[in-house]
């Protein structure tokens, strides 16, 4: 048997089969719902792939890299498979690497860690914390924050204004400037607007500087090429991506990868490790991925990764995409159809997006209506500052404030709104899902929540 295939006859169909597609919730006012997923920007659902094809090779499981036996040559093989089916998946180049790690936020850290002494980090506020968070953790690293732009000519024009600041004055200046790095996301996680990547990779190359990718929106919804978006790294999160198991990825140049310290000391990362006669060891590295991969790695995580890219793959991106823009479409009618409702935006309602809204609505406490949703309709939504607080706030025009109690309006209708509500969806939703959203928002906007609320550590539930 080979654990690696996948089953012979296996049919795509849209939308793509996931796990909990069948789930059904307690509603308060009576019954049951089959549950809405509509947070696929936190974690998408596993698709049924994935889960199928873990589940065939669970009984294979061995420990990689360190056995003669069947099943750790098998485990190790299916492994390095899988980079290179990742590697496929976002269009490496020929001397690309591709490093498994936690999360996207691991893997931004990990770049982090490797970048070289005196390099200058350039980073929209827009980012997610994941990757606006990271680059003042490293000793001898100066980071540029760049202030939100509202067009992607705006966005192209800030990035080249900023990188032409550091550059030697003059072209008899003998002062070099150091290593720059630019830091971008492919699709906000809070407006799910696509940010004009190739465009950015062009002013930064022309500058002398390298930019990574923060790919976790970007990747699930969109077919990704490095080479052709010019690129240095991609970072992205497997459970993003219908692999709901702690895995991620950094992909790309493997040179600043190769000059630094392992992110991680240990097994694994060292090739050969022998005693000093004044007591010491010396230690030599791997140059490959596994330099920052000490430790066991997470094989499953890493092959359920793999397993979706490979479902994408096949399900055709050209007609996901489509499906998706039609999902979008649904829901941006029927939210213009509540006048309290305001979706936020960064570059207008004709900007290219991806299946993640963010609104607010006037008169409500943003945790008190999706707590309604949940509760009353069984559509799981996410209200807050989606770890991205300097967007949302730009976006709502507030300074950081406590939101208040989840039973009174936390801004009277035309006020600003301390924070919102998001509604994701992707490859895995059905139409009806996001038909009874558009439903719900309209009668809780029309008719008011049916039951009633309290607040608890912080957040909104049904009073019993």
């Amino acid at each position: 048997m080979s654990v690696s295939a996948v089953a012979a006859d296996r049919s795509v169909c849209v939308p793509l089969p996931v796990l909990g597609r069948d789930v059904l919730v307690p509603l308060v006012t009576g019954g049951e719902a089959v549950y809405a997923a509509l947070d696929y920007a936190a974690s998408a659902p596993a698709l049924q792939r994935v889960w199928d094809d873990v589940a065939a090779y669970a009984p294979y499981y061995g420990s990689v890299h360190r056995g003669a036996g069947y099943l750790s040559q098998l485990s190790t093989d299916l492994f390095e498979n899988s980079r290179t089916t990742i590697a496929d998946f976002l269009g490496c180049r020929a001397d690309d690497q591709v490093v498994f790690t936690r999360s996207t936020t691991d893997s931004l850290n990990l770049l982090a860690a490797v970048l070289p002494q005196g390099t200058r980090v350039f980073v929209f506020e827009t980012e997610h914390h994941a990757s606006l968070l990271p680059w003042e953790q490293r000793a001898g690293v100066e980071v540029t924050y760049l202030n939100a732009p509202r067009t992607h000519d705006e966005a192209v024009d800030t990035l080249e204004k900023a990188l032409a600041e550091r550059e030697p004055c003059s072209a008899g200046d003998s002062v070099k400037s150091g290593p720059a790095l630019v830091c971008v996301t492919g699709a906000s996680n809070v407006t799910g607007e696509l940010w004009p990547v190739r465009e950015l990779a062009a002013a930064a190359h022309a500058h002398g500087a390298r930019i990574v990718l923060d790919a976790a929106q970007l990747a699930p919804h969109h077919p990704l090429d490095i080479a052709e978006l010019d690129v240095d790294w991609v970072a992205f999160s497997g459970h993003k991506l219908y692999a709901p198991f702690g895995a991620g990825v950094l992909a790309g140049r493997a040179d600043w990868l190769r000059s630094a310290d392992p992110y991680l000391a240990g097994g694994g990362a060292s090739r050969k490790v022998s005693r000093r006669t004044d007591g010491g060891v010396d230690v030599e590295w791997h140059t490959t991925a596994a330099r920052h991969e000490a430790g066991s790695p997470n094989v499953i995580g890493a092959y359920a990764i793999a397993s979706a890219c490979q479902a994408l793959t096949e399900a055709g991106f050209d007609t996901l995409v489509a499906r998706e823009r039609e999902l979008i479409a649904r829901v941006r009618a029927g939210l213009a159809e509540v006048p309290e409702v305001k979706v936020l935006s960064l570059f207008g309602d004709d900007a290219p997006r991806v299946g993640v809204l963010s609104f607010v609505v006037d008169g409500w406490n943003s945790s008190h209506f999706a707590a309604a949703l949940s509760a009353e309709y069984g559509i799981g939504v996410r209200d807050g500052l989606f770890c991205a607080h300097p967007l949302v706030r730009t976006l709502l025009g507030t300074d950081p404030q406590d939101p208040g109690e989840c039973g009174a309006p936390e801004a009277a209708p035309g006020e600003r709104s301390l924070n919102a509500i998001r509604v994701s969806f992707g490859a895995g939703t059905p139409d009806e899902h996001v038909d009874r959203f558009v439903r719900a928002v309209k009668e809780l906007v029309t008719d008011g929540a049916r039951w009633n609320y309290r607040t608890e550590d912080g957040r909104c539930v049904p009073a019993e």
